[in-house]
């Protein structure tokens, strides 16, 4: 027998296929959604179609940003000559929290995964090598995927890629934990990780 109705069952549904919000997650937001004042909910709901038509990768770092460019590469005060390499926005933004960190970022919007059929046409290495060879105050390319076995084979990949153009090539440091997402790893970790990069 269904505890709740049609329409609440979809909501709870939808919510729970949603990552990281289990079935009583859902339940708790969905409620929270239907006590909400009819305005509010229309302002999530008007919030998450807006989003979803109007954001794009940024034309530079291929990040997410809903105008042509995302706020880090248009920041004329940020070192152009430095990119540090990550997997998602996700990424970017926990190392962006450090506040320790000038330079700009490529998003690869993924990692090199054979297994799952994900090649280098898939994520934005493309993308990457273009960036590169039309900005050449670029000095370094900081690699800051993920400790995870895919993470270290994007890195490598990259590092032979980008090596022979003579731009110098280095990996954060292991302070990241094998197997552990940059997002969910504290500040001073990730910093100690970038200061502590070294050459591939």
């Amino acid at each position: 027998m269904e505890l709740y109705s049609g329409e609440i069952n979809k909501l709870i549904s939808e919510l729970a296929a949603l990552p990281g919000i289990g079935s009583k997650s859902a339940q708790r937001m969905a409620f929270h959604i239907l006590n909400l004042p009819h305005d509010r909910v229309k302002m999530l709901s008007d919030a998450i179609i807006n989003a979803k038509e109007n954001v794009k990768y940024c034309s530079e770092c291929c990040t997410l940003t809903d105008g042509d460019i995302c706020p880090v590469c248009a920041n004329t005060k940020r070192d152009h000559g430095l990119i540090m390499v990550v997997e998602n926005p996700q990424d970017m933004a926990a190392y962006e929290k450090v506040g320790k960190y000038d330079g700009v970022y490529h998003v690869l919007q993924g990692v090199l995964s054979p297994m799952n059929g994900i090649g280098p046409a898939d994520i934005r290495l493309k993308e990457l090598i273009v960036r590169l060879e039309t900005h050449e105050e670029v000095r370094e390319v900081i690699i800051a995927t993920n400790s995870s076995a895919e993470g270290e084979a994007t890195a490598m990949y990259i590092s032979k890629l980008i090596k022979p153009a003579g731009i110098k090539v280095t990996r954060i440091a292991s302070g990241v934990p094998v197997g552990g997402d940059l997002e969910n790893i504290d500040e001073v970790t990730l910093f100690r990780a970038y200061e502590g990069r070294v050459e591939l």
